[in-house]
């Protein structure tokens, strides 16, 4: 019993912690021999690109979403810009059409953001096509600092940085999503560093259009799925922090559990899929960095967490160490902040350091519920449309 809360605890701690502590030091060490590249634009040597961005039902940001990508700091005569708007009902594909410089592409039939993606793939004409949603705005720069990584021949993808927007006085999902999207920003910036990221975020990735491969029509997280094939071929998925997608957090807490239910559900379903990225023969480096961010997270490490709090109260109460006393005590008081975070939110009461426990609390529970969910197949492709502030 000792032994199994002792490897729970090391794994837990690994898979949150140590895992950035472990990347961090290996490149401090990798500075000493490599320098970073340093990419130089040449405006005539610039690609051109094609901006895909599927939309749902987004008649009242899509406007602005429109003059945001209009905006964009890249040559006119190589950007296209496809909107495709499947299954919208409301006014989504009617304020697109006709907008000069936009091509719209719509069908009534709403089949999942995947089938719609597959749709739009023939009418891309850009060497590189960039992915955002309909309701995240990016920088002006965006696209420019995203290509500049292309002149490196190994970098078949690159993400971009999403940005939560928190207000000083955040409620539960602002806050939580906020301080877990710095932390995954930092993750991502090292991972890249080392060798490659190990996924994209839907809100802003691009590939080499090349080499691009459907996924199947099912694909619960397309982006991740998309990008990750891309590094089974032996091509590096980039990160890009200057460039970045700026969005609300979700309405509230509900929202946010149902967006993180439907993502891990998702990573199940990709873990499944992703044969290569998982079998260090391959690929070792990207194999270690997978499973280390995203395998461990989408498996078995909330299970762990179960586990590990209830070893150490039965060992705390058969033992009677005082180190198992005071791990137990300090896991029973990160659960009562979690629930203090809960009590807060349910008041309106807005006190971030106690809602940062009550989300990494939500966020386990949500892959679990995300596990169970994928395995009883009750999870459509099609996407849940989540309610933002």
């Amino acid at each position: 019993m000792i032994i199994a809360f002792w490897i729970s605890l090391f794994i837990i701690i690994y898979t949150f912690v140590g895992y950035g502590l472990v990347l961090f030091v290996l490149i401090k060490i990798k500075r000493i021999f490599t320098k970073p590249q340093v990419f130089i634009l040449v405006p005539d040597d610039l690609p051109n690109v094609t901006l895909l961005i599927a939309a749902y039902n987004e008649e009242d940001i899509i406007t602005d979403k429109v003059n945001n990508t209009l905006g964009l700091n890249y040559p006119k005569d190589k950007l296209q810009i496809v909107f495709i708007t499947d299954g919208s009902s409301d006014r989504t594909a009617e304020r697109l059409r006709n907008r000069e410089g936009i091509t719209l592409l719509h069908e009534d039939t709403r089949a999942g953001k995947m089938a719609a993606i597959k749709r739009a793939i023939p009418f891309i004409n850009g060497d590189i096509t960039v992915f955002t949603d309909a309701n995240t705005f990016l920088n002006k720069d965006a696209i420019l600092e995203l290509v500049k990584h292309y002149q490196n021949n190994k970098v078949g993808a690159v993400a971009g940085e999403k940005r939560i927007l928190v207000e000083e006085k955040a409620d539960a999902s602002s806050a939580g999503e906020g301080f877990y999207w710095k932390y995954e920003s930092a993750l991502k910036k090292w991972d890249y560093e080392l060798y490659s990221n190990v996924g994209a975020a839907g809100e802003l990735f691009s590939i080499r259009t090349a080499l691009y491969q459907p996924v199947e029509s099912d694909t619960i997280i397309d982006d991740h799925m998309i990008a990750m094939r891309i590094a089974e071929k032996g091509y590096t998925i980039a990160y890009e922090p200057n460039a970045y997608a700026m969005e609300t957090a979700s309405a509230n807490t509900k929202e946010e559990l149902k967006r993180k239910i439907r993502i891990a559900a998702g990573g199940i379903q990709s873990i499944l899929r992703l044969k290569k990225a998982a079998n260090p023969l391959y690929y070792p480096v990207l194999t270690f960095q997978y499973i280390s961010h995203r395998v461990l997270r989408w498996t078995i490490t909330p299970f762990l967490l179960i586990l590990a709090f209830i070893l150490n109260g039965l060992i705390a109460l058969n033992d009677g160490t005082l180190l198992y006393q005071m791990l137990f005590a300090a896991q029973i008081l990160f659960y009562l902040l979690s629930l203090l975070g809960l009590f807060f939110e349910s008041k309106n009461i807005r006190i971030k350091p106690f809602f940062i426990p009550y989300y990494f609390c939500v966020m386990n529970y949500a892959v679990i519920a995300g596990i169970i969910r994928y395995f009883k197949k009750s999870q459509s492709a099609a996407w849940e449309k989540s309610r933002r502030k």
